[in-house]
């Protein structure tokens, strides 16, 4: 079902300046912090304060990644107010704060649809955002390799040694990913790895109920295959979130994780939290597999591009899966 949606997800390695590097324990604001205004600093020839006047905006590069519109002629979900990027920034796992000159650290991108075309943008402006700096006195960095992360195996795109890029295309399809997990299930285990903030009824929902989570990843998924795919996904959404009320909560080990970033925009601290810990889900869940299968690589619930809503399935007496991370 999901064979026409494309992702592809790349590592980067930066390193600290010269002189070091101060972040904060979640490092996802941070890093998209800047990230915004250099690729419009990096692209736009016009300068224009308003995207929407601009007569370049069906072909600009930010217009598209940040601006994303419904097309002219779109009959469904044109008035979705939140129309989701087709990034996200994963930032490194660890919580350590200062780093030495020359220390390195991982984050991925994950770059879905229409936007892999746009990978050469991406990175121009994170070698700009190292000259730009990052964190706490703006201190520079540099981007040290880029590898893309295929489902199977990766390949080394940059490296500053060579100054060189080469152009690799290892994108999968939420097909693939869907093909990669039991296909049946009575009983899973989720491991909320980033802050899951869903959403339910205009507020953030105290416990992780199935149909809550569910209908947030059937939602995300379905507005990224029609604004990022140019089609809509054909599935039958109200029985499935009907019948999505049926599977239980059956233990939830989360707690709420609070965690603020700096808006330059509205010059003021945003609160950004949510879920962490581990839940386990009761039912008939086939249904619901791939779908769950392809969220946990595009991230589910609020600020999904600052890499919160990132989440990992367990199944009892299987292997959990993941695309090819492991340097060795």
């Amino acid at each position: 079902m999901f064979d026409f949606f494309r992702l592809a997800r790349y590592r980067i390695t930066i390193s600290a300046g010269r002189r070091g590097l101060s972040l904060p324990p979640y490092k996802g604001s941070v890093f998209l912090g800047n990230f915004g205004s250099v690729f419009r600093r990096a692209v736009c020839s016009r300068r224009l304060d308003d995207c929407g006047n601009c007569r370049l905006k069906e072909d600009c590069p930010y217009a598209y990644v940040f601006e994303t519109s419904p097309p002219a002629d779109a009959e469904a979900l044109r008035n979705y107010e939140n129309i989701p990027r087709p990034f996200v920034i994963e930032p490194p796992a660890e919580t350590k704060t200062e780093f030495e000159p020359g220390e390195k650290l991982d984050f991925h991108l994950l770059l879905i649809g229409r936007a892999i075309e746009f990978l050469p943008y991406f990175i121009v402006v994170f070698r700009e955002m190292g000259e730009a700096g990052l964190g706490r006195g703006r201190r520079p960095f540099e981007v040290e390799e880029i590898v893309a992360l295929g489902l199977d195996r990766q390949e080394l795109l940059y490296t500053r040694l060579t100054n060189t890029f080469r152009s690799v295309d290892l994108h999968y399809t939420g097909a693939k990913v869907a093909a990669k997990h039991p296909a049946k299930a009575s009983r899973i285990h989720v491991i909320f790895e980033t802050p899951m903030n869903l959403k339910n009824k205009g507020k953030m929902a105290p416990r992780p109920h199935f149909h809550v989570f569910f209908r947030q990843a059937m939602r995300r998924i379905s507005a990224l295959s029609y604004f990022h795919h140019g089609r809509p996904l054909e599935a039958d959404y109200a029985g499935l979130a009907e019948r999505a009320r049926r599977i239980e909560l059956v233990e939830d080990y989360t707690v709420v994780m609070d965690i603020e970033r700096y808006s330059r925009r509205q010059e003021r601290r945003i609160p950004m939290g949510g879920l962490v810990g581990s839940v386990t889900y009761r039912g008939p869940l086939d249904e619901f597999l791939p779908w769950l299968a392809l969220g946990e690589h595009v991230h589910v619930g609020k600020n999904t591009v600052f890499g919160m809503g990132k989440y990992r399935l367990l199944f009892p007496d299987s292997r959990p899966f993941w695309p090819c991370h492991d340097r060795h």
